[in-house]
């Protein structure tokens, strides 16, 4: 199989501006369609297809996007590995605003989603291991990634994957917190889960845009969460330029 490395993008990376690129293709999967059109092009000499997982221009709240059309494309556009990014809040001290954190692990607290292909409709009832939600291989890589960059990450934590669109009460925060979760995210479920049910390596680059709701002792502001984003997402592009080439 040749390789083709399928990159989603999240708030601050709904477009890909490095990619040269081939063609767009707007998909209408069998599941419906898909947040964006597909973005085919290369980077770093490799090939890549590019999505915005919630649009562009950015539409979709988390709890909107058509996460089974998304993945559904991809692997139908013949993916070799995901990497998606997403911008979260910190709730353990080490992650700061404009951390990157590559998570290992996953809480989900979203309902009300599609979070399957195996619903006893598109696909026959099926239940696959998911004690590891992320591709090891590919968060090795990843972590490589980042050291040839010489961009710092955190190397493990656990994603905690809320409903939003609003942020999280403070209640909320410190429940995540008593349940072992570093961070908290909108769109890392069921995302993860249904890269894995089509057998698509996956793994995530999260960015931390604010701190989570009571741990600092000012309100959060999109100002804040911009500016977190603006700086931080060219760190995140360089990690992603250098994984494409990384040994």
């Amino acid at each position: 199989m040749s390789r083709l490395v399928g990159i989603i993008g999240g708030t601050g990376l709904t477009e890909y501006p490095d990619l040269t690129i081939r063609k767009e293709e707007s998909v209408l999967t069998d599941l419906g369609a898909t947040s964006a059109p597909l973005i085919f092009g290369e980077l770093q000499g490799v090939d890549v297809v590019f999505l915005a997982r919630h649009g562009h221009p950015h539409k979709f709240p988390p709890n909107k996007v058509n996460y089974r059309a998304n993945i559904l494309a991809l692997k139908e556009a013949g993916v070799s590995e995901i990497i998606a990014v997403n911008a979260v809040g910190g709730i353990t001290d080490k992650m700061d605003s404009e951390v990157i954190c590559i998570p290992d692990q996953i809480i989900d607290y979203t309902h009300g989603r599609e979070d399957t292909f195996f619903d006893g409709v598109y696909k026959a009832l099926e239940h696959i291991d998911y004690s590891h939600p992320y591709d090891h291989q590919i968060i090795q890589r990843i972590l490589s990634a980042a050291e040839a960059a010489k961009e710092s990450v955190v190397p493990r934590g656990v994603y905690g994957a809320t409903q939003g669109p609003r942020l999280e009460t403070v209640a909320e925060i410190a429940r995540m917190e008593r349940d072992g979760c570093d961070l908290v995210g909108m769109t890392g479920m069921p995302e993860a889960v249904l890269a894995r049910e089509l057998e698509i390596p996956y793994a995530c680059i999260s960015l931390v845009v604010n701190k989570a709701a009571g741990k600092s002792n000012d309100i959060i502001t999109m100002d804040e969460i911009v500016a977190a984003l603006n700086n931080g997402m060219s760190k995140v592009k360089k990690i992603i330029s250098s994984y494409l080439i990384v040994d």
